[in-house]
């Protein structure tokens, strides 16, 4: 299996050709570059200049405008004049390109780069089941070099760039047929594309691989990176998560897909696509930018990096059941029953547990955690930190007067806890204990004792350790077993030799019990410790908790998950469960695909994804696709149950999955409409009445 990056486990910029688009150069040796899209009216001349004035004033690099059609592709000459008559002759502008060759003719006389879609640049969409002889084949690959290729000149005698931009939804019939709906579908609808520029020796291009779905959009950029540099195609990458969604739903599926790839050092240019106004998109993406550059290396091949291996020995193949980085697979574990209610294990969701400050905050702990707004999104585990033998029996006097509404304690361990301070307590408990310690290498023989003391007792040792540390453990962990052991790293560790971030850590920790032949669980932790830098803002913690646990967990590793960076037990299960949902791992509540706002929406995207939000939210499992025009309607929906998408003005369309059940109906009708199509469907139910005060 070949690599798609330096390093797993240390963040090792891919290198790449520059791009030039227009005076900011993308890939080599720049910084990440921050992208966003107006989402007015493109004819309307004057309102979309002042969006891009105000999208440039807010740090945005590079600036995307929609044209749906030549006379709004005419429009660009005169926005472009205004806005560099404005002073931003340095920010470039991007003509967003869908369908029709002719469009894309006409803005490239006007903007610095355009993007099109090869899902569907001269090609019609209508979800045609056929098989495609090799010739027919051809005829297709031909007709699209016929219409593509003009365009590829007249950049080429321009100096214009070009993002080949493919879209998970939308898909050709050709590729579909072909390839199926899947990230090498994706990444072929791309190469056809990347050809015949390269065909005319022209090479300014710039790509993309987007999906609401984070594991979808991973999954096809690793594999687009794979196949290009096995061609010696170093073309700079565009980073999306589309239709994200609004609020902390949509900031962590970005964070997810986008964060985690740039982790990898993949990515050179990125946008984050919120159902918001764009200026709220640029600090939510430089945040992101931030926190992989913080990380970035550049190492020659066979330099060494500073108290590490050499790039080249960074990544030493493993057996062949390592971790399939273009296919998502959940890690194989160890089944452990931590209550009669809840276990552990690959058919199992992932537990949530929270951490209390103290043991005297138990009795409030229990009165939140047992309350009914927790129904859907459960608390499995409480961690409490123990600092000493005192502490340990003021605990259980505490527990004899409190019951504890979940199915599991977590004993957070101070290193001076032997296990002879444990035996009573342990031996004592009503219920399972998962026992949490960070070991040193020369705490050897009292982990055996520990985990002697768990598994006597029916209980559970959580062993917290420095990566770097795990081989000094090997034979003791060869005597132990694995049955009754939990992993986990609340910290990177100093110093970090083999790994620059959380993310790698635990990658490498799984590499390191694969290598042992240890199936035992994986617990992720974000603490202060795991975090890429130093920000402790709401938005820092949330892009933290999502690139390191949401992006393990879109690699099928991890088991348990703890947000221990939020001081209110309520905000850290809520964030927990968001996160979860956002990497596919747990399903709480209605999934909401919905398209950031341009100047195709034929309705306010922020309010009706809100209004929708407040009728359906409920409707666990179920998801709702909210687009504003055809452009993102059956194609970019992808894997939706329900759409509701803008078909005219004032007029909506349903859907059931990619099919269009009800046309045109007028909006003040449509909200009602969609109730009745997905109860019609059996996924309705009636939301639960608040409880009485």
């Amino acid at each position: 299996m070949m690599s798609y990056c330096a390093s797993r486990f240390q963040t090792v910029r891919r290198p790449t050709v520059e791009v030039k688009v227009g005076a900011v150069g993308v890939g080599g040796s720049n910084p990440i570059r921050l992208q966003s899209m107006t989402t007015s009216d493109t004819q309307d001349i004057e309102a979309t200049v002042r969006q891009c004035i105000v999208l440039a004033e807010v740090g945005c690099e590079i600036v995307r405008i929609t044209a749906p059609n030549v006379p709004a592709a005419k429009c660009l000459r005169s926005i472009r004049e205004k806005f560099t008559a404005a002073g931003f002759d340095h920010v470039p502008l991007v003509a967003d390109i869908h369908f029709l060759p002719s469009m894309a003719m006409e803005a490239v006389e006007h903007v610095e780069k355009v993007r099109v879609n090869p899902g569907n640049y001269a090609d019609k969409k209508k979800f045609a089941t056929r098989e495609y002889t090799d010739a027919e084949y051809g005829q297709e690959l031909q007709r699209l070099h016929d219409a593509f290729l003009p365009l590829v000149r007249r950049c080429r005698e321009l100096g214009r760039a070009l993002r080949i931009g493919t879209n998970h939804g939308s898909l050709s019939d050709r590729i579909m047929n072909r390839y199926g709906d899947t990230p090498l579908g994706m990444v072929e609808s791309a190469l056809e594309f990347v050809r015949i520029a390269e065909s005319e020796g022209f090479h300014d291009i710039i790509l993309s691989m987007k999906a609401s779905n984070p594991k979808i959009m991973i999954q096809a950029y690793r594999l687009l990176v794979e196949k290009m540099d096995a061609a010696h195609r170093p073309y700079p990458l565009h980073l999306g998560v589309t239709e994200a969604g609004d609020g902390e739903d949509g900031r962590i599926k970005g964070a997810i897909g986008i964060g985690s790839l740039l982790l990898d050092g993949l990515g050179d240019t990125i946008r984050v696509s919120l159902t918001e106004d764009s200026v709220y998109e640029i600090p939510v993406a430089r945040a992101i930018a931030e926190k992989a550059m913080s990380l970035w290396s550049k190492p020659e091949e066979g330099d060494r990096k500073p108290d590490g291996p050499t790039i080249a020995s960074i990544d030493s193949p493993v057996s062949a059941d390592s971790i399939d980085p273009f296919h998502f697979t959940r890690r194989e574990t160890h089944v452990l029953s931590l209550s009669d209610r809840c276990s552990v294990g690959p058919a199992q969701p992932p537990r949530v547990i929270v951490r209390v400050p103290e043991p005297d905050h138990l009795a409030k702990a229990a009165r939140e955690l047992g309350g009914p707004s927790l129904k859907d999104t459960p608390v499995e585990g409480l961690m409490v930190p123990v600092a000493d033998a005192e502490t340990l029996a003021g605990l259980r006097r505490i527990l004899d007067e409190v019951k504890l509404p979940v199915d599991f304690l977590v004993l957070d361990l101070a290193e001076t806890l032997a296990p002879t301070d444990l035996a009573g307590f342990v031996s004592a408990s009503r219920g399972r204990l998962v026992l949490c310690r960070r070991f040193r290498p020369s705490a050897g023989r009292q982990l055996a004792d520990m985990a002697e003391l768990a598994r006597r007792h029916g209980h559970f040792l959580a062993i917290d350790m420095a990566i770097a540390d795990f081989p000094a453990f090997t034979d003791t962990f060869r005597s132990l077993g694995d049955n009754r052991l939990i992993f986990t790293l609340s910290s990177l560790g100093a110093p970090a030799a083999c790994c620059s971030h959380a993310l790698g850590a635990y990658r490498q920790l799984a590499e390191h019990l694969l290598r042992l032949g240890f199936r035992a669980p994986l617990w992720i932790r974000n603490t202060a410790a795991t975090a890429t830098r130093n920000d402790t803002s709401f938005l820092g913690r949330l892009l933290e908790a999502s690139i390191l646990t949401g992006g393990l967990l879109c690699d099928g590793l991890g088991d348990l998950v703890s947000i221990e960076t939020e001081a209110d037990l309520m905000r850290a299960a809520k964030l927990a469960y968001n996160v979860l949902q956002g990497a596919g791992a747990r399903i709480s509540k209605t999934e909401f695909v919905a398209c950031p706002s341009c100047g195709r929406t034929l309705f306010d995207l922020q309010t009706t994804t809100q209004r929708i939000r407040e009728k359906t939210g409920h409707l666990k499992g179920v998801k709702i696709a909210i687009m504003g025009c055809i452009v993102n309607g059956p194609g970019e929906m992808a894997d939706a149950d329900f759409g509701y998408v803008g078909g005219a003005p004032g007029k909506i369309n349903l859907y059931v999955g990619k099919s269009c059940v009800q046309y045109n109906i007028p909006q003040a009708e449509a909200d009602d409409r969609l109730i009745a199509l997905i109860k019609a469907h059996g996924k309705w139910l009636e939301p639960s009445l608040p409880m009485a005060p």
